[in-house]
């Protein structure tokens, strides 16, 4: 099942946050314990005030989402037990067909992702060597190729 813009309950950012984590754990083997533990507000903050929300539910249970603004996908994290099942295609799908999505940012270090979103049509425009805090991961900007 999904949602989109759920009602953000106290709960609900909780377990998106708990997804993300569980996610970045699996996906994102180049950032260390601490800095996923210090990068955990900003997700909370992110999932309250993103302009779209979508949920996907398995048994009741998030199991992803993607939040997006101003034509750009800012962030998709699946359960890693979820990845590989589809869900992380019908949600880029989604996202360019319903919401015209154009824009993606992938870190480099996860070639995976990259590969994903080039799947999906997307093509790397620019590269830069930081993320947007300023941390050592370098960044592949992703534009829609149509």
């Amino acid at each position: 099942m999904i949602i989109t813009n759920p009602n953000r309950t106290v709960q609900l950012i909780k377990e998106l946050v708990d997804v993300w984590d569980a996610s970045v754990k699996a996906t994102h083997t180049f950032i260390e314990d601490k800095d996923r533990i210090s990068l955990r507000p900003f997700v909370e903050e992110a999932l309250r005030v993103i302009d779209q929300l979508i949920v996907v539910y398995k048994n009741r249970k998030p199991v992803g989402f993607m939040g997006m603004e101003q034509q750009k996908v800012e962030m998709l994290f699946l359960d890693p037990v979820c990845i590989g099942q589809g869900i992380g295609k019908m949600l880029i799908t989604k996202a360019i067909y319903e919401y015209g999505i154009l824009y993606v940012d992938v870190n480099e270090q996860n070639p995976n992702a990259a590969n994903f979103y080039k799947r999906a049509g997307f093509v790397v425009f620019e590269r830069k060597e930081l993320d947007d805090m300023g941390n050592p991961f370098p960044i592949l900007k992703m534009r829609l190729y149509i």
